[in-house]
Order: structure tokens, then sequence, then C-alpha cells
């Protein structure tokens, strides 16, 4: 059954406004084209869909997390950072529309975490807020058909990816399906559905917004609970993509240096190559601007040359 909302003509504006803004996007290569803005926005989103959750760890301790250097912190806070890191290492391998994925990543979001990370609950649950109930969700022996249901949505309805991801987001908080990480695994879960359509979206910390605007978040969850439709949640979540590809869009205009262009060539170039095989990469660089980034590359140990000057290959260390 096709979960209920109506198209607005508010949100067809904003789906229009994403739109171009994923285009002007990828017209300029902008996340493609920065390694390092590509980590930073990884540290970003984990950063703020767990300080969502009550996490008290700064970027700084993520970084250093990354880096494995040793962090004074909560134990618990420290433990879902580092189940966070492994489960957005392996997102490109998840399916979207797999159930069986989505319990596997909620078990790597919450292994030692909770007693049964990767389950289904088997008892009722209830958002409480001081001493009133604000969501109370399904009951437990409902949870499996109606994820079975939401997935058959994600793999056989034609509506937009962006629409599509944003009713997903807010059908599974409603249900609920686990004791704990429903919020973490519903903002997981819509990256994974729009990067299957908008790869762009990997790196798009767009749950930094979320979390600047919490308040609202909540209230739009809690507005289409009452509505029994999903219309006010895909608004505000389209208003928080769009904002998020603007400041994308104008924080990302500077160039790379020598040493990001090599970097960004060697992630989608395992094979030996030639200078020429660099600038057919490069397009806009000079021959000169080539040989200086290859020449870096080889003093920096990244790269090795094989042959001389003239007639050299270039072969990724491994």
């Amino acid at each position: 059954m096709k979960p209920p909302y109506t198209i607005t003509s508010e949100i067809l504006w904003l789906v229009s406004a994403i739109s171009q803004k994923i285009g002007e996007a990828n017209a300029k290569h902008l996340v493609r084209q920065n390694p390092k803005l590509r980590k930073q926005n990884k540290i970003k989103t984990i950063h703020s869909t767990l300080g969502i959750e009550g996490n008290t760890l700064t970027e700084k301790q993520i970084t250093a997390l990354i880096e494995n250097k040793r962090v004074v912190g909560p134990e618990k806070d420290i433990k879902e950072v580092l189940n966070a890191l492994s489960v957005y290492k392996e997102l490109k391998q998840f399916r979207f529309y797999s159930e069986k994925d989505f319990l596997k990543a909620h078990k790597l979001l919450m292994s030692g975490l909770i007693l049964k990370p990767g389950a289904f609950r088997s008892k009722g649950v209830g958002i409480v807020t001081g001493s009133l109930i604000k969501h109370l969700a399904p009951p437990h022996h409902n949870v499996k058909f109606l994820m079975a249901d939401l997935f058959d949505y994600l793999k056989s309805d034609a509506d937009l990816v962006l629409i599509k991801s944003c009713v997903f987001h807010y059908e599974m908080e409603f249900i609920h399906p686990f004791l704990d990480g429903n919020g973490r695994m519903g903002r997981l879960w819509q990256t994974l559905i729009l990067m299957n359509e908008y790869p762009l979206f990997e790196f798009l910390p767009f749950e930094t917004l979320i979390a600047k605007n919490q308040k609202e978040y909540y209230r739009a969850l809690s507005a289409s609970d009452k509505e029994g439709s999903s219309t006010k949640f895909i608004v505000f979540m389209l208003k928080i993509i769009d904002e998020s590809l603007s400041l994308l869009l104008n924080n990302t205009a500077r160039k790379l240096n020598e040493s990001e262009r090599l970097e960004l060539f060697l992630e989608t170039n395992e094979d030996a190559f030639t200078r020429k095989d660099y600038l057919k990469y490069h397009s806009t660089i000079s021959s000169a601007t080539a040989s200086r980034d290859l020449k870096l590359g080889v003093e920096q140990k990244l790269i090795k040359m094989i042959g001389d000057k003239k007639t050299a290959t270039y072969k990724k260390k491994k």
C-alpha cells in the first residue's frame, strides 16, 4: 500500500529548486573534485546525526578516531562513532531497496549498544517527553508486515526519488521498528536512497542542518503523525536538502591543489597510466602542471614512475 501524502505546490517548487542545484553541483563536479571536503562532510554527517541522539563527541574527536588516535570521552559515545564510521564506510555496498541490508546496517550501527542489533523490536514502544507520550508506535507484531510494505513501496513505486526518500524516512520513524537507533537509521537510509540516483548525496551532510533545526525536525514528525500523512515532513526535509545544496554551491568554489588533483585521479584509476591519461582526466590543466603533479606524487611516494621521463608510465603505490 502506498503511504499517504499530498503533492503540494510547495513540494513541486522545492523539487524543482533542488533538481536545478543538483545539476549545477554535478556540472561543476564540486564534491567529486575535493577529497578533503568529502572527508570533512563525512565527519559533519556523523557528528550531526549522533549529536541529535545525544552524543557528546566533537568533530575534532571524531577526526581523531578516524585517524586511529586515542580519544578521551564516554565509552558509549566513542562506540557510537566507531559504529557509524563502519556503516558509512560500507554505505555504497547496501541496496536501498533491501530489507536484509537495512537490518545489516542497523546491526553495524548499534552493535555493542543494544541487546539485539539488527533485529526488529519484540515489544511495544513509545516516545515520551516529560510525562507526555508524544508518539505510540504500532504494536510490535505489526512491525515486520509494515516494514515489508514500506520496502515494497521503495522497490515498486514510481515516485520521484527526492519525495520517496522523505516518505521512507517519515514512515520508518512512525513504525519505529527498533528498540533504539531509529532516528539515525532514518537519516542514514534517506541518504542511501538519494545516493542511488544522485551520488553527490554520499558527501552532502544535510544532517548538519537537521541538527541545527532539531525542534522543527521533531515538530514536522509530530505534525505528520497528527495528520496521518507525511506531507509536512516531506516539505521540511526538502527545505533542508535545498539549503544544504545551496551551502555546497557557495562553499566549494576553490580550485584543487596538486596533491588533491592526484588523489582524486588515483581514486578512480588503479591501472598504470601515462601523463596523457592524467591530462585527459584533468582537461583544464597544462602539460607542465601535469608534470609537476606527477613529480610531486613520486616524491611523496603516492605513485612510482616506470621508464624514462618521455615515455614514463606511473602506477599507484600499494
